[in-house]
């Protein structure tokens, strides 16, 4: 009869995932420490991160990345006639100008977006989305969103209500935190 080793990994089952088997081992080895902190944040990684995988993957579809959706959809959202300044979208997207003019380079060759001179400032530019950018962020709006509710819909309407609170709750909280 094989006995597994006292710091064998547990496998994860049904029930229990990779956080939980982490959790088990540090409760060996550091009975002293709460791992509470650990179950949540561990899985939110997690969840951002495989979530975020599978977002790049269905905007590759598309020929964009998730810092171009970013870019357009900041764009987007602004209504009408789907125009800012590159320092409104630099700091919406918290990105250096370096970053945003990489983008806006690629996303104006892609025929996406256009810049123009500001008609108040003769120093700036107006960044707006084409017609055919309107068009491909819909689309790729509606692709995301499709993936992202396709998971949720593991936890049913009103788990994932009472989850998004919780999360708005723990981000306001670890954004105050020193």
């Amino acid at each position: 009869m094989d006995s597994a080793p006292a710091h064998a990994t547990p496998q994860p089952t049904a029930e229990a995932d990779a956080v939980d088997a982490i959790r088990e081992q540090w409760a060996v080895e550091r009975p002293d420490l709460d791992t509470l902190a650990m179950a949540v944040y561990g899985r939110v990684y997690r969840v951002a991160r495989v979530m975020g995988d599978r977002m790049e993957a269905e905007y590759q579809r598309f020929g964009i990345g998730r810092g171009e959706f970013d870019v357009l959809g900041t764009l987007r959202r602004a209504g009408a006639p789907y125009t800012l300044s590159p320092r409104e979208l630099s700091a919406t997207l918290m990105l250096t100008t370096g970053g945003m003019t990489g983008r806006l380079d690629k996303l104006e060759r892609a025929g996406l977006l256009v810049r123009a001179p500001d008609p108040n400032d003769r120093r700036g530019l107006r960044v707006s989305l084409t017609e055919r950018g309107v068009e491909l962020v819909d689309q790729a709006l509606a692709a995301g969103l499709a993936v992202q509710q396709d998971a949720l819909a593991a936890l049913g309407e009103k788990d994932a209500e009472t989850l998004a609170g919780l999360l708005r709750r723990l981000l306001a909280a670890s954004q105050e935190a020193p």
